[in-house]
């Protein structure tokens, strides 16, 4: 496969490569959460129930603003929405330090301020994707959305790992203040984007009409619905139990938090190859390309599920990972390429609402539906859920004929010249 030449050209775009700045930085940082917010409720109360409220407290008021945060994306400036969230976020991130460092924490304490963090994160989430296309050419965008994708793989390397030794030496309270110095650099980067404004049309002129408008780009698009739908089961019945077992299960069994430390960086590890791969990759048919990759999701589960040893279940996190990150890349180019630029972000938040509405409840449920039927069935069901979904989608017309137009059909006629 031959590389295309300038394949990282798109840093060249100054407004872009501040952006790319700004992710890379506050990753690093945002990606100790997962260990440190784990282990910080473990630490407090032992309780696997009390992770996932937490967990589910962080992504409820996320899923219930998204559709609001789509709205403000495409009527203010994306630039000036992405600052103010990382502005909150470090606030919330930053009393949370001081509180955990303190020795005042309490479980309500962590409840309430992930679910402030989780509600600026949905308006940073529409209007990062909304803005990339404002910042790069059309033939760059599979570049850029690569790129993006490598700076939450490089944190979710260096996060993970620097999180697990935090933990294990002074505490989870110095992981979640190195995630909130994370949020001030990366606003400060943010700070220097300029994003040409959106012309906007008198179509929808009220915040319902921007919302129906998004609604029916939305819905009016099989293929965009279908895997949206998929998503929504993956992260219900097999993402939220893995995120919110795993941590439990590496504590009683696999090691304590190091184990829990390693599978998530090596999970990030993949998702840095597979972003690398995204860099050169043409899918002729994307979404059938991305739709295969995203399968690979069900092989750390079941690795789980069969309670291996910590370095096998990383082996497949890391393949994982790959997949992740090359269906990111497709869908995430498919979607700018497909929807109109001034209905983007109204119809990326109703991407994220319908992949992301059921995970707080997949959070707050597994816990207690492993407490019912065992941790190991709830997640075999979650690795078989993923196999069976994706085989779903490929049987949906409209995703098997979504072709790449920059890659000719082998059956297109060839006329002479």
């Amino acid at each position: 496969m031959r590389l295309p030449a300038g394949r990282l050209g798109v840093l060249a775009e100054r407004d872009f490569r501040f952006v790319f700045l700004a992710g890379a930085v506050s990753q690093i940082g945002d990606q100790m959460m997962p260990v440190a917010i784990a282990f910080a409720v473990l630490d407090l109360t032992g309780s696997s129930a009390d992770l996932g409220y937490v967990l589910a407290a962080g992504t409820a008021p996320l899923v219930a603003l998204l559709l609001a945060g789509g709205v403000f994306a495409d009527r203010l400036p994306r630039r000036v929405l992405m600052f103010s969230a990382d502005a909150v976020r470090l606030a919330t991130d930053g009393t949370l330090a001081a509180l955990l460092l303190s020795g005042h924490a309490r479980l309500w304490h962590l409840i309430v301020l992930q679910a402030v963090h989780g509600a600026a994160s949905a308006f940073f989430g529409p209007a990062s994707t909304g803005i990339v296309p404002q910042l790069v050419p059309e033939h760059r965008l599979q570049q850029a959305n690569a790129l993006r994708g490598m700076t939450m793989s490089v944190g979710g390397i260096v996060g993970p790992a620097i999180a697990g030794v935090l933990v294990a030496t002074v505490g989870s309270g110095w992981a979640v203040a190195g995630n909130a110095a994370t949020f001030a650099v990366s606003a400060l980067f943010l700070f220097r984007v300029y994003a040409p404004a959106l012309q906007r049309t008198a179509e929808a002129p009220t915040f319902f009409g921007d919302l129906i408008h998004g609604w029916r780009e939305f819905k009016s698009r099989r293929w965009l619905w279908t895997i949206v739908a998929q998503l929504s089961l993956v992260h219900l019945i097999a993402i939220a139990p893995f995120f919110a077992l795993g941590a439990v299960i590496a504590k009683r069994s696999l090691g304590g938090a190091g184990a829990w430390a390693l599978i998530l960086a090596v999970f990030a590890a993949g998702t840095f190859v597979g972003s690398a791969v995204s860099l050169r990759y043409r899918a002729r048919r994307p979404l059938v390309t991305a739709t295969v990759w995203c399968a690979a999701l069900a092989l750390p589960i079941m690795l789980l599920a069969m309670r291996l040893e910590a370095p096998v279940i990383a082996a497949g996190a890391f393949v994982a990972g790959v997949g992740l990150s090359i269906f990111e890349a497709l869908w995430s180019t498919t979607l700018q390429r497909e929807v109109p630029r001034e209905a983007l972000s109204r119809v990326s938040a109703y991407d994220w609402f319908g992949s992301l509405a059921t995970v707080p409840v997949g959070f707050a449920l597994a816990g207690v539906v492993a407490g019912a039927i065992g941790a190991t069935t709830v997640l075999w069901i979650g690795g078989a859920s993923v196999l069976v979904l994706a085989a779903a989608v490929l049987a949906v017309p409209d995703v098997r004929r979504m072709r790449n137009p920059a890659i000719p059909s082998p059956d297109a006629e060839v006329r002479p010249v």
